[in-house]
């Protein structure tokens, strides 16, 4: 097994925790998506794995995409981190075996999808514990395979009204339109997630792989796209003069 700078993994009975653990936040950076890829990619092809949960410390999942790294950022380090991490979400949606997030806390935005890619979501209650799509606060655009993966769950109306509005839900009202699969107290996140792969994972193995490929056609189409042209719609709303001046003002506001 692979040693990750941004993730802790373990291995029980056949099923493998990732633990997100970048930081306070375990904001996404390319750092975090690689090593993402690479986990999925080698728990994927590891005959002694039957199921994967992913996780993160109690009352935080994941806060999206590191937008200072996204601020500060040449045009060069801006496309890899954004070919990494969109790679990463291909992997995560095509992981053939049982997967479930467990949604420990926060998780706007980018931290959403990663959730999403999973085939079924635990979320902790929490007062500030949300998913959504919060970017138009910032004018941030939202790359297409990232809004395919959300309206493959809302439906276009649905995710564009949600977007529009950078509307976000608590646990109760993410699991009431189908965001999430449970909402529990954060300290039943973990072992309902685990409960729940388990679950998944005694079903006979080419039985899973073809009735989720089958039933999740549209999510697979999703991310099926051709990833330098997304990169390049990507850099060219990042050169906007508009939008580098608003980057700018962020982090003066940091400071």
């Amino acid at each position: 097994m692979p040693e990750y700078s941004t993730l802790t993994v373990s291995i029980e009975d056949r099923l493998a925790t990732i633990t997100l653990d970048h930081g306070k936040v375990n904001a996404i950076d390319t750092a975090l998506s690689r090593d993402l890829k690479t986990a999925f990619l080698e728990l994927g092809s590891d005959a002694t794995v039957d199921g994967v949960v992913l996780a993160g410390q109690p009352n935080r999942f994941c806060a999206g995409l590191n937008v200072m790294t996204l601020a500060t950022s040449n045009r060069e380090g801006l496309r890899e981190f954004f070919h990494t991490y969109l790679a990463a979400l291909q992997t995560m949606v095509r992981f053939d075996k049982p997967f479930v997030a467990a949604v420990t806390g926060f998780a706007p935005a980018g931290g959403t999808i990663l959730a999403l890619t999973a085939d079924y979501r635990i979320m902790a209650r929490g007062e500030k514990h949300t998913v959504g799509m919060n970017e138009f606060n910032m004018s941030l655009q939202i790359p297409r395979m990232m809004a395919d993966i959300y309206a493959y769950y809302r439906g276009e109306a649905g995710a564009w009204a949600d977007v529009q509005s950078a509307r976000m839900y608590n646990s109760d009202q993410a699991l009431h339109i189908g965001l999430v699969n449970e909402s529990v107290e954060v300290d039943q996140v973990i072992p309902r997630a685990v409960a729940q792969c388990r679950t998944l994972m005694r079903v006979h193995p080419p039985v899973f792989r073809r009735t989720k490929r089958y039933l999740r056609r549209g999510l697979l189409q999703a991310v099926d796209h051709e990833m330098q042209g997304m990169v390049d719609v990507i850099a060219e709303d990042f050169d906007d003069p508009v939008f580098k001046k608003m980057m700018e003002m962020f982090v003066s506001s940091l400071r």
